[in-house]
């Protein structure tokens, strides 16, 4: 009974894990399922997380936070985007990452990951555009802050998608010893 419940534990880990390549908080659900296991799990049981753990899982998750944050403003706000353009990004970037769930790539196991990834990139750029030819500028000026918001989401979300493989590996390495 107890492989039972760390096996659907690892299953919530790795959904949340694909919630990251959509843009969602996946980290912090990796957090919560962690804390969550931590005190429903007997405490005899052989597969424990313990609070270093749960700790080093908390910072790995601000870290995963404060990475994407950093990578994607600096991506727009570095080519000049105004405000209004960091939101049409972020607009565009969530929808993308739907879109690319939904289409896929058809590249098996992966296809549908690779895909909202390269789709929130997309939407990012396209989302920064639109938004900020809307505020008035020329098409001149759209291209570079349409490109920096793409590799600021694409660099973002592959750098926090590495941060929660991060946190899998320190739960199953804590469940085993």
């Amino acid at each position: 009974m107890s492989i039972l419940i760390v096996l659907l534990f690892l299953l919530v880990l790795v959904a949340a894990w694909a919630m990251i390549l959509l843009g969602l908080p996946g980290t912090w659900v990796m957090l919560l399922a962690a804390v969550v296991y931590a005190f429903l799990a007997p405490v005899q049981a052989p597969l424990t997380l313990g609070w270093p753990a749960l700790i080093v899982l908390a910072l790995l998750a601000a870290l995963g936070e404060i990475i994407e944050l950093v990578a994607g403003m600096a991506g727009a706000s570095g080519a000049g985007a105004s405000r209004r353009g960091m939101m049409g990004a972020l607009a565009g970037s969530l929808l993308g990452a739907f879109g690319g769930l939904l289409l896929g790539l058809p590249i098996p196991l992966i296809g549908s990951a690779l895909a909202a990834i390269l789709f929130a990139s997309l939407g990012a750029l396209t989302g920064a555009i639109v938004a900020e030819h809307s505020g008035g500028r020329t098409w001149r000026e759209l291209w570079p802050i349409g490109k920096a918001a793409f590799w600021g989401r694409m660099l973002g979300t592959l750098s926090k998608a590495a941060v929660g493989l991060a946190m899998l590996a320190v739960t199953v390495l804590a469940l085993m010893l």
